[in-house]
């Protein structure tokens, strides 16, 4: 991982950086390249993408592509803000990314996109000694962040923006005295409580970051007469930028506003909406000063990309990492009645997980998406016992506590959590047909692993302990049958479990084309680990199979 590329699919523009890695883990940037795209476009929700802004973002990826691969770039994460994560037609410009650009987009929720700049700003201004509020304007939505070293403590992002602005209150870029105040009243009703919840909690400096705010300060900065100031130097007060604000508004048509020096031509036409925007922030939140930030999301891409490839500390069992296990834990604690129910089952998930990996072949990724599912599929309950199953998908598609997680990731988890009961997955589900074809498999498979082991654990008594699968190499089959073995507790009643996981094995049945038989593995008194099996499912394979304390440690957690 010597040469990395991160590119921000902004609604305005793309923004490329890429960067050689040391082998600390810190990066010099070796080239960056910006192209003003206009992907979205509208006055209140961007549900369309438009088929010409769809030519431009993939011929723009195409170039950018072409130029990461060409510095040696060995990977490129591509990440898609507002635009596309609104647009109802969103799967055909990613799937078009993919195929023509040779360029995978992760859609990330406004909440991913808030924690993702406030990485990268962290990287470029010394805030970790102070409680910071950060501000990102972007063409389609703007993010606030308030941050106490490097932990976030409020991450918001609101469908404001540049573009949103213009096409709502300044068609072609022209203003009007009238419309300057409709927009006026408008940010300060839609930023409703935000002001108030901003200074609960306080700050002692702001920072501003990406194109809008950049473009303002370098105009207040020559306003000043400091025409050689440098991005990351830059900064402004209040009193700068309402007065910039109003001779911006004053210029009512883009070719007119040219004449203030140092706007770019590119952004003459949006300008008036993002200053309206930002100088109504100033006012609310009582901000005198802000300093910029050359570093935004793409950075924080970049950094996250760092972290994931040098994560430490993982548990060998459970492989969710830190950051993204403290969301899914949350969600979790917030809606389950009986956690350890909900760990044990994922316990048993992950081992048939790992025991079948010759057949679904799925990948440690794979595997991180489906304990996030299994550890919250109960989480409808909270809603409505009937039909918790729909209510879980709901709740995880639309938190924003799932931390580190993509949008194509979460719908994933949803997804999962979805058939973990009742219906198998079925090309007549919207959700469900909106998905390529190798996250439908993931999902399946997911799916199928996940009612098996939630029928290991029907009773809520942890009496199965593990669960395996029996036999040697791929595939893990014997006689034309997928058998799997369940150890259960000595003198234990486990009809109930195992009935009930058998009944749940249609779906993994149908996916493997092979008859699944479950039988019991009961463990000696005082010698885990010799287990006594005179079934005909196959000998036990102590090779597979994980310590009972470890199981019991994690179980537990």
């Amino acid at each position: 991982m010597s040469v990395i590329a991160a590119i921000d699919v902004g609604t305005n523009s793309f923004h490329l950086v890429v960067a050689d890695v040391d082998d600390e883990g810190h990066f010099e940037v070796l080239t960056r390249e910006r192209e003003p795209v206009r992907l979205g476009s509208g006055g209140e929700d961007m549900k369309v993408l438009e088929p010409d802004a769809i030519e431009r973002g993939i011929a723009t990826l195409g170039r950018m592509q072409r130029i990461a691969s060409h510095a040696g770039a060995q990977s490129i994460t591509a990440v898609a803000t507002s635009a596309v994560r609104e647009a109802d037609n969103r799967n055909e410009f990613t799937e078009r990314a993919r195929i023509e650009a040779g360029v995978d987009i992760e859609v990330v929720s406004g909440f991913e996109e808030a924690r993702l700049i406030h990485l990268g700003v962290l990287a470029a201004v010394p805030l970790l000694d102070k409680r910071h509020l950060i501000i990102d304007i972007g063409g389609g939505s703007t993010e606030f962040i308030i941050g106490d070293g490097a932990e976030p403590l409020l991450l918001r992002s609101l469908k404001l923006g540049s573009i949103r602005l213009t096409d709502r209150f300044f068609p072609d870029g022209r203003t009007r005295k009238r419309s300057v105040r409709e927009c006026r009243n408008y940010l300060r009703s839609f930023l409703g409580h935000l002001p108030a919840e901003i200074a609960a909690l306080g700050f002692e400096t702001a920072v501003g970051s990406s194109g809008t705010i950049t473009a303002l300060a370098r105009m207040c900065a020559i306003r000043r007469g400091d025409r050689d100031s440098r991005t990351g130097r830059l900064s402004f007060t209040a009193k700068e930028l309402r007065s910039l604000t109003g001779d911006l508004a004053d210029a009512s048509t883009p070719a007119r506003r040219l004449g203030i020096e140092g706007l770019e031509e590119r952004r003459a036409d949006i300008i008036v909406g993002g200053a309206l925007l930002l100088a109504e922030t100033f006012k609310l939140l009582g901000i005198k000063r802000m300093e910029v930030s050359d570093y935004a999301l793409r950075e924080g891409i970049l950094f996250e990309q760092l972290r994931r490839a040098t994560a430490p500390g993982l548990d060998p069992f459970h492989r969710l990492e830190d950051l993204r296990r403290s969301g899914v834990m949350y969600v979790a604690n917030s809606y389950h009645e009986d956690l350890r129910h909900a760990e044990h089952i994922t316990d048993l998930a992950l081992e048939l997980f790992d025991g079948l990996y010759p057949l679904h072949g799925l990948d440690d990724e794979d595997r991180e998406l489906f304990e996030a599912a299994s550890l919250l599929h109960n989480v409808g309950i909270f809603i409505s016992h009937s039909a918790h199953h729909r209510h879980s998908y709901y709740i995880i598609r639309n938190s924003e506590h799932l931390t580190g997680f993509t949008e194509r990731e979460i719908e994933i988890i949803a997804q999962v959590a979805r058939y973990h009961r009742k219906s198998a997955p079925k090309s007549k589900h919207v959700e469900f047909a909106s998905l390529n074809g190798a996250d439908k498999d993931r999902v399946r498979w997911m799916a199928a692993m996940l009612r098996v082991a939630i029928g290991l654990d029907r009773s809520n008594r942890q009496v199965v302990t593990r669960v395996r699968v029996a036999g040697d190499g791929p595939p893990p089959t014997q006689n034309g049958e997928l058998c799997l073995v369940a150890r259960v507790s000595p003198g234990v009643d486990t009809s109930v479990e195992l009935f009930t996981a058998q009944n749940r094995s249609e779906l993994l049945a149908a996916i493997t084309g092979r008859s699944v038989v479950i039988e019991p593995e009961v463990a000696v008194t005082g010698k885990p680990g010799h287990p006594t099996n005179g079934l005909g499912c196959g000998d036990a394979d102590e090779s597979r199979a994980q310590p009972e304390d470890t199981l019991a440690a994690s179980a537990g957690t």
